[in-house]
């Protein structure tokens, strides 16, 4: 549905040079903070119209178009209500937020999770970010994974960070714990899609979406392994899935992991430390990123959340008493 007000965020002709070309493209090039799809959904839906109508993305252009846009909040957005919930944010200015998120808070609404989300602090945080695709968020962290994130305040800035997320130029690296003793790091490039059968889950298929994680030993024990994890692509689960597929799947991970195995005379403080840790061992630890305005190198580490600074002095204490180093 076309929005309702009359005052346009942008209302200019088409140039003459863009004849000839595809409105969707020469609409593209008159509004560069805004996707070609983004751009084509608005046309369908009357929020973006040429000459008072909306023509097909395909029409041809013969120049002088008068293109008015009237920013919509969409109806995947519309819903979401503002919720006070504290927001640990590392870094923040008129164009992005960086923030550590606790293990526990999920990114936004869905089935069973209507409320109470990331999205909900962040319209609660800044209202105008409501407009925004799902308010800002530029890629997510699992429910029960902790550490950095950027999130965009504008449409300029979250395109510019999905297309440098596409173009593999925001680095991302995570700490996780692994059940069993690694002997080299290495990586894993093995396809990801939704399993065939239980569709919440992913899976290493050959004919899903390219996936490519790099991984490299931080610290052996006597079970398990304390790793460093860098992405180049960004596939749901990604770290999870690959580190299973190679046999090394992360500690307390109910999805993709197994049934926890203690290593022989394991104290008894050693093994509530071990089942005491109730979701899976990854923190999202460093992100480094091109600023989206000021094209600045930027980077930011999340300290390792409590939790996970008791398990990794758990498996050290436990190391140290069976003389392993």
């Amino acid at each position: 549905m076309a929005a309702s007000r009359s005052e346009p965020d942008f209302d200019a002709p088409i140039p003459i040079e863009y004849v000839g070309q595809r409105l969707d493209r020469a609409l593209a090039a008159l509004l560069p903070d805004y996707s070609r799809s983004r751009l084509q959904r608005w046309l369908a839906d009357g929020n973006l119209t040429v000459d008072g109508e909306t023509p097909p993305a395909k029409t041809p252009v013969v120049g002088g178009e008068q293109v008015r846009l009237i920013l919509p909040s969409e109806p995947d957005r519309a819903d979401v209500q503002p919720e006070r919930i504290a927001l640990n944010i590392i870094y923040e200015d008129d164009a992005i937020i960086v923030l550590d998120k606790p293990a526990g808070l999920v990114m936004h609404p869905g089935a069973g999770n209507p409320d109470g989300t990331l999205q909900n602090a962040l319209v609660a945080h800044d209202e105008s970010m409501a407009a925004l695709p799902r308010a800002g968020i530029v890629h997510r962290l699992d429910k029960d994974t902790s550490g950095i994130l950027v999130v965009a305040r504008t449409f300029a800035a979250h395109k510019k960070l999905v297309d440098d997320l596409a173009a593999r130029t925001v680095k991302r690296e995570y700490e996780a714990v692994a059940i069993g003793v690694m002997t080299a790091g290495g990586h894993v490039d093995a396809n990801i899609d939704r399993h065939p059968v239980d569709r919440k889950r992913m899976a290493v298929r050959e004919f899903g979406r390219e996936a490519i994680t790099h991984y490299r030993v931080i610290k052996r024990y006597r079970a398990h392994t304390h790793v460093r994890c860098s992405l180049e692509t960004g596939r749901t689960h990604q770290i999870r899935v690959h580190l299973s597929h190679i046999r090394y799947p992360l500690l307390g991970d109910a999805t993709y992991g197994r049934r926890l195995s203690l290593p022989r005379d394991s104290s008894d403080d050693f093994t509530d430390a071990l089942r005491g840790f109730k979701r899976q061992a990854l923190h999202a630890r460093t992100l480094g990123l091109t600023h989206p305005v000021t094209g600045e190198q930027m980077s930011w580490q999340a300290p390792r959340p409590a939790d996970f600074k008791a398990l990794l002095a758990a498996l050290a204490a436990d190391a140290k008493l069976h003389d392993i180093t």
